[in-house]
């Protein structure tokens, strides 16, 4: 006979501790090519996992090594993360590095989260 029993949820809001920016980028004006930082889309706290050390060494025969795995609550409606926006973790630790969004898609453990994965897109503005 199978024991049920309360399992508490792996990730809870009181995790989500670090402050996040997600925005787009939009083309210069100028005759110059490239494009200027950006237009904020949405603003929240989040968790934020980089490569586990079991899997360090998969990570730097792939080049991921600068990969990382973002969990946020799900913000229903109002903002929804593609490939097209990039990303600011305002910690010192990340301070200067722009991330540009892999891939997004709801954690299926619990819909109450997404999980994104992020690759550096540029140190700096």
């Amino acid at each position: 006979m199978r024991d049920f029993r309360y399992k508490a949820p792996r990730l809870h809001s009181g995790q989500l501790r670090t402050p996040i920016t997600f925005f787009k980028k939009e083309p210069n004006t100028g005759p110059e090519p490239g494009e200027k930082k950006k237009k904020v889309l949405y603003e929240c706290m989040c968790k934020v996992d980089s490569v586990w050390l079991k899997d360090l060494e998969l990570a730097k025969s792939n080049g991921t090594l600068s990969d990382l795995t973002i969990t946020i609550r799900d913000p229903q409606d109002d903002y929804r993360p593609t490939n097209l926006h990039y990303l600011e973790i305002e910690d010192r630790d990340y301070k200067d590095l722009v991330y540009n969004i892999v891939t997004a898609q709801p954690n299926l453990e619990d819909r109450r989260f997404i999980d994104i994965v992020a690759k550096v897109a540029k140190v700096g503005d």
